[in-house]
């Protein structure tokens, strides 16, 4: 019998799309770059509304709002399970017709999944108007300014065809990308949590940094030092990092993979607090924010919609 894939084999070489296959759900006609699905993770998604991009191994729930690679799929779609719990389902899962096969699969895949990709260039915040109206939907494109970067990025795929994309961006300490934008959530590089250096006693953490900038809009002079894990898979990285610390103020989502990491974060350093009761009723810090602004504040929806050009994320 195989060895199981463990957590970074798994984001390398599984296939969410035959994950998804295997667990009985079928894509829509496709119609565009990404594979559309009715989502799997809500019970009323009446429109395909759960994108993944197998190409570079991230799907995106847009109801939800959330997006990762196979792990965060897992964590979410199996709620109940332990992180370690998630990774022996999806080898399971992925192993029901012969254990060998995976393997097979993973040495066939290896170059798709990892594809050629290029930063072409790195721009202030305010140049592309669909970025900044995407910031502005989400209520945080004043502190943003000082944070996150227009990321301008080719992939090419092993036929040395190539797809131009532009996102909002930050990096991880890995020196690779956290992008985002209204269509699609993803990293350009080997993923890691992001360290903002600050207090030497205190510290803010957060699942992703749109929780970090919303917080932010509220505490715009806290001095804390802040962990963004920019995937719960990261959590024992974040927990590492928070035990320099004395005092961690915890905001997590409040469904049940961010309750579960709260639980988890906890347990290992006691002394941590829970802070999500600061977004009570949303499910998380950035719900809380969209919901305070003015209707007028609210860009137009029809500006937000991808532009026609070559680096826009139109399907």
């Amino acid at each position: 019998m195989a060895d199981l894939l463990n957590f970074k084999q798994l984001k390398e070489q599984a296939s969410i799309v035959e994950l998804l296959e295997k667990l009985g759900h079928r894509p829509v006609p496709r119609r565009g770059r990404e594979i559309m699905y009715h989502s799997m993770l809500r019970d009323d998604d009446k429109t395909p509304s759960f994108s993944v991009n197998d190409a570079l191994g991230v799907w995106f729930d847009h109801g939800l709002g959330k997006g990762g690679n196979i792990i965060d799929f897992g964590l979410l779609y199996w709620k109940g399970l332990e992180f370690n719990q998630v990774l022996a389902r999806i080898n399971e899962v992925l192993a029901l017709e012969q254990r060998p096969r995976i393997q097979r699969v993973a040495q066939e895949r290896t170059p798709v999944k990892v594809p050629h990709y290029v930063v072409q260039q790195v721009k202030a915040i305010g140049t592309h108007p669909a970025i900044t109206n995407y910031l502005k939907g989400r209520g945080i494109f004043d502190v943003a300014l000082k944070c996150l970067k227009e990321v301008y990025y080719y992939v090419e795929d092993q036929k040395g065809k190539r797809q131009q994309y532009f996102a909002g961006g930050w990096q991880n300490e890995n020196a690779g990308w956290e992008v985002r934008n209204k269509y699609f959530k993803g990293c350009l590089g080997k993923k890691a949590i992001t360290f903002i250096d600050g207090h030497e006693k205190n510290a803010a953490v957060f699942e992703g940094y749109l929780d970090y900038l919303s917080w932010r809009v509220e505490h715009p002079q806290d001095n804390a030092s802040i962990i963004v894990m920019n995937s719960l898979s990261l959590l024992s990285s974040g927990i590492a990092r928070g035990k320099r610390f004395s005092s961690i103020d915890l905001y997590f989502d409040r469904d049940p993979a961010g309750l579960r990491s709260t639980r988890d974060f906890i347990a290992a350093l006691p002394y941590a607090t829970d802070r999500s009761g600061a977004y009570e009723g949303f499910n998380d810090y950035n719900d809380k924010i969209k919901a305070q602004l003015k209707p007028m504040q609210q860009p137009d929806q029809r500006s937000v919609q991808p532009d026609t050009s070559p680096m826009s994320f139109s399907r």
